[in-house]
């Protein structure tokens, strides 16, 4: 008689279109799920995908949240909704990539705040950069 053991510690790296990528959750605690528009303390980041408007304490939470939460496979809706950003249509792929570069660094996500408050208070001078 001949037994085959499969190794239980095998767990497949996730790919994307061959190229590994790193959706590893920033260390933050669970926030409650009612409370999601209000600024806490140490929350500068805000994700700007139409009308979410949630507050992060770090780049990479923003960038986390907007990949899992508007770009996964089943929610993602085939181009970018970022406040201001033109809705190209995008692979999924395409879209983490330029989530990232494009709205999810420190300078982005600053710049889109000033933006929006600009915005908000009726102000809608252009920005001299």
């Amino acid at each position: 008689l001949f037994l085959q053991s499969t190794p239980a510690t095998s767990m497949p790296a996730v790919q994307v279109q061959g190229q590994q990528i790193n959706l590893q959750p920033p260390s933050y605690t669970a926030a409650s799920q009612h409370a999601e528009q209000m600024k806490k303390p140490g929350q500068n980041f805000m994700c700007l995908w139409q009308s979410c408007k949630k507050w992060f304490q770090t780049p990479s939470q923003v960038f986390y949240h907007a990949a899992t939460e508007h770009g996964g496979k089943d929610v993602y809706p085939g181009q970018c909704l970022w406040e201001g950003c033109e809705p190209f249509q995008r692979q999924r792929f395409s879209f983490i990539t330029h989530l990232q570069d494009k709205h999810c660094s420190r300078d982005a996500l600053l710049a889109g705040l000033k933006q929006d408050e600009l915005g908000q208070a009726g102000n809608q001078k252009p920005s001299n950069k």
